[in-house]
Order: structure tokens, then C-alpha cells, then sequence
């Protein structure tokens, strides 16, 4: 430990004395700030408090956020003094909210340095902007909108006395994410980002190099993939491999043949005509009617490629629509269903509108969604309440500006359908202290796949991806796929001792 220069003084009782409670101001720790957690608060190790930022930071004055902040601090008593701060995805998640969740995934990281988890302004308990669902829009046809644009013009209205919407951009939300490294004590701070926490980490490390040690940055999400355009492209790419990858497995190829025709032709059919059908809502268990339309199946579709292990679901599930059974799909949907979720829906327009929507030009939506299984219609969707949403100013160098020299540990996950390899590659090529590693048999989110965090904790020690060695990855695989209700083949599409063959025929 190196001790201030005032400490530095003649041994004697006195300065004994004077020496301990030296020593005590220099290990005084971000966590002195805060308060044990409570448990509705945070994790029960954890520590939890606030720190207030005006909302108006240009003008500092009129209301205040209070900025929700979890620490959990180093295992180790001789610990890193440079912490890992976490930034959510979203746009809508808060850090804060996740640590919980995260702590014990998480531990491994924990081990050398705190991780420090803020809620941004609009998420978690950071004033949120929160818009959730009323029953109406919970009997809703999943691809129908009206509800739902219905739903966010009232809670426009509901924030006139709570918020300026236009105040909660990322660049914003990265000013106060520095006020509260300044708030804790900390000097130089390493970043991990995902998805959506890639774009608020790209942009901290452009206002903040200085302040910046390293960063992870976790499916990639730059300032300029102006969401959702991208979308239909990216998951016409996942469900391609999915088919391809059925088609090579022997048990799932056998048990599915022409599993992309057989597909194309569903949706094709519930364009021309929806399936009305009587189900049992998955939630609520009441009986209802809907009519199943091409983008039901398609936008649910979409959400269960983040992870392959709902994605080995696929084929069978498009085995039982064929025969009139939607009950999988629409089970699906509702556990995947990011309106009913801890995403704060004010929050994610406020950027969305402000910073992706305006750089969409007009036919840029129906030329980068054609011959696509989700088509144009649920991109238009996404950006109909920018038709309405007050937008903020965003500087133009904030989606030219990103090449940086830091040190960068960039993931991507081989199948993820929202954020693919491609937006990886392109930063990697501007961030020349980068090291791109892509996860086989992956979706949205690489870090828990196979040996990620091992790698993450060797980077953050290192402060450098130089000497990583991302072999390891190599073996991860994709879950096999769903051949029944049951579930995968246990064989493997391998023969038994009888001479029969695994699974379904």
C-alpha cells in the first residue's frame, strides 16, 4: 500500500496514532458511501445507496434523479482497485436491478474487484420510465399493435409532471454514469457492456478515455445500427443456420425434412389467411380466441433465437403449427415477451427516437427487410411512437467518433439473431487495442457460454487481451434439438446396442 505523503512522518506513539488513521483514510472504500443492502434493494453482500444528478445537466437546476447504486464488493482482501461497472442492455434494463440475478454468475469477476451496477437515468429505480401492459394489451394478438402504440401514447402523457423524455439519451446517461465513479472514489474503471450496453460503453469510452482502463463489450450494438432496421436481416441469418444446422444433425434432419420450405410455406399460408384458433393463454390460463397471423408466428419466432437452448425448440414447434397447434409458439411468446419484463419502455423510446429512428431514411425499412421471415412489419411497429415521441439532441461525432486505442475485449455470439459477428468486426476494425472473439453455438449474450468469464477475468486482471488464448471457446455446442414433447434425441441420431435408431421417427 503506498501511504499519503502527509503520513510519511517520524516514528513515535504519536505518529503511530497519526499513521493508523492515515492508513484508515487511505483503505476508506467506495462501499463507505453506501449502505448494506436490504433485500428488496439488492443482494444481501451487496451495498446499496444513490447518488442525485439533475435531470437538465446542462442548465443544473429544476428536478433531481436519484440514480439507484448496487456495489458488490471484491472478494479479495488485497483486491484490484479499479472495479468493473456494469451497463444493461435494453435500451430500458437497469444494472442495478440485475445484481441479484447476476451476483452469483457473476463471482468469478468478483474475485479480483467490486462490480458497481447503476440504474441509468429511466431504468431500475432511476426515475423509470416504465410502461407496462394493461390487460387489454395482455389479450392482444402478438401481431397486432394498436394496444400497444395505444398504451405508449398514455404514458406520454403520464410523464409530463415526472420527466423530459427528451433528457435521457445514452450520452446524457454517460455523464452521470462518470459523476457516480467521482461520487465512489474510484480513479481508472473497467466497463462491461451487453447488447444495448455496448452502445452506452462505446460511448464512455469516448467521452472518457482518461477514465477508462479496459472495457468488454458483449453483442454488439454501435451508435450507428440505427434499431430496428437491421433486424429482419440479422434474424433471417440466425433462423438460416438454424435450418442448416437441423439439416446436418441426422437425428433432427431425419425427424424434420425440408424444414425451411415446410416453414416458408406456414407463414406463407397465415399471410394469405390467419388460423383462428381457441387456446389457453399461458399466463393467465383463461380460454381465448385469436387468429393467428404470419407475423404472430414470426415476431415470436424472432425472440426464442436469443438463446439456442428455446431455439432447439424450432423445429418441432413448427411441426405442430403445420398441424393447427400454436400452443408452443404462443407459450413462448409469453415467456419471452420483453413488454411484460423489467424493461422500462419510456426509457427505450427516449433513445430509440432520438438516436436510431431519425437516421432511418424512407424505403430503408422495406429494402432491408425483404425476403425476410419477419418482413417489414415489425420494425414499423417498433418505430411507430417515434411518430409522436419528443426527441433529444444527439451530436453528430456521437456515431462517427468511436475508433478508440483502449483496451477492448469484444464478444459475439455465432447465432445471435439481433446483434451478429458483422456489427462486432466492424468495431473491432476501429478499436486497434481489440481482440474479437466469436462463441460457437451462441446467442444474444456470449458471456455465459462455455469459458467466457474465465476469459473476461483473465482480461480485466491483464488490463489487456494480448495474451488471451480463445481456443477454449471452440467447444461449445448447440443443444440438440427437440424431437418430441420428451424432448432431444438421447441417442444423438447415434444406434443402440439393439441395432434401432434414437428418437422419434
Amino acid at each position: 500500500m503506498k501511504f499519503p505523503r502527509e503520513c510519511l512522518v517520524p516514528l513515535s506513539l504519536a505518529t503511530l496514532l497519526a499513521l493508523s488513521s492515515c492508513t484508515a483514510i487511505e483503505q476508506r472504500s467506495a462501499i463507505d458511501r453506501l449502505k448494506p443492502c436490504k433485500s428488496a434493494d439488492g443482494p444481501s453482500d451487496g451495498y446499496c445507496g444513490t447518488f442525485e444528478v439533475f435531470e437538465d445537466r446542462q442548465a443544473k437546476s429544476g428536478r433531481k434523479i436519484p440514480l439507484k447504486i448496487v456495489i458488490l464488493p471484491a472478494l479479495k482482501q488485497k483486491s484490484a482497485p479499479d472495479p468493473v461497472f456494469f451497463l444493461a442492455g435494453g435500451p430500458g434494463q437497469g444494472a442495478a436491478a440485475l445484481a441479484s440475478q447476476l451476483k452469483e454468475p457473476f463471482r468469478l469477476l468478483q474475485t479480483d474487484r467490486d462490480i458497481v451496477m447503476v440504474d441509468q437515468r429511466g431504468t431500475g429505480k432511476s426515475n423509470p420510465l416504465e410502461c407496462k401492459p394493461g390487460k387489454k394489451e395482455d389479450d392482444e394478438d402478438p401481431g397486432d399493435g394498436s394496444a400497444f402504440v395505444k398504451r405508449l401514447r398514455g404514458c406520454l402523457d403520464s410523464y409530463k409532471d415526472k420527466a423530459d423524455v427528451t433528457r435521457y439519451t445514452t450520452s446524457i446517461a454517460m455523464d452521470d454514469l462518470d459523476d457516480v465513479r467521482r461520487y465512489l472514489g474510484y480513479g481508472k474503471i473497467n466497463i462491461y457492456g451487453g447488447s444495448y450496453g455496448t452502445r452506452a460503453a462505446m460511448e464512455y469510452v469516448r467521452r472518457y478515455r482518461a477514465n477508462t482502463r479496459s472495457a468488454v463489450i458483449d453483442g454488439v450494438a454501435p451508435p450507428d445500427m440505427r434499431l430496428p432496421l437491421y433486424m429482419a436481416r440479422d434474424g433471417q441469418r440466425a433462423i438460416d443456420i438454424l435450418f442448416s444446422d437441423c439439416a446436418k444433425e441426422p437425428s433432427c434432419g431425419e425427424r424434420f425434412p425440408r424444414l425451411k420450405e415446410r416453414f416458408l410455406d406456414l407463414i406463407a399460408k397465415l399471410k394469405v389467411k390467419p388460423q383462428h384458433i381457441r387456446y389457453v393463454h399461458p399466463r393467465t390460463g383463461e380460454e381465448k380466441d385469436l387468429d393467428v397471423k404470419r407475423l404472430t408466428v414470426a415476431g415470436i419466432l424472432f425472440t426464442t433465437l436469443y438463446a439456442p437452448t428455446s431455439a432447439s425448440l424450432v423445429p418441432l414447434l413448427i411441426e405442430q403449427a403445420e398441424k393447427g397447434n400454436f400452443s408452443g409458439f404462443l407459450a413462448l411468446g409469453s415467456a419471452f415477451d420483453p413488454s411484460s419484463g423489467s424493461l422500462a419502455q419510456g426509457m427505450h423510446f427516449s433513445v430509440v427516437c432520438s438516436e436510431d429512428a431519425p437516421r432511418i431514411q424512407p424505403g430503408q425499412v422495406d429494402q432491408e427487410t425483404a425476403d425476410t421471415f419477419l418482413g417489414a412489419e415489425i420494425a414499423e411497429l417498433r418505430l411507430k411512437p417515434c411518430d409522436f415521441w419528443p426527441k433529444g439532441q444527439v451530436e453528430p461525432s456521437y456515431f462517427t467518433d468511436i475508433a478508440s486505442d483502449v483496451p477492448a475485449l469484444i464478444l459475439s455470439g455465432q447465432l445471435d439473431p439481433v446483434t451478429p459477428p458483422s456489427w462486432g468486426e466492424q468495431v473491432a476494425a476501429q478499436w486497434k487495442n481489440s481482440k474479437h472473439i466469436v462463441v460457437p453455438a451462441t446467442g444474444h449474450g456470449a458471456w455465459s457460454s462455455g469459458c467466457v468469464l474465465k476469459l473476461m477475468s483473465k482480461f480485466y486482471n491483464d488490463g489487456t487481451a494480448a495474451k488471451l488464448d480463445p481456443a477454449c471457446v471452440q467447444n461449445v455446442k448447440r443443444p440438440p434439438f427437440f424431437l418430441g414433447p420428451s424432448g432431444p434425441d438421447p441417442m444423438n441420431g447415434t444406434k443402440s446396442a439393439a441395432g434401432d435408431k434414437g428418437g422419434e421417427k
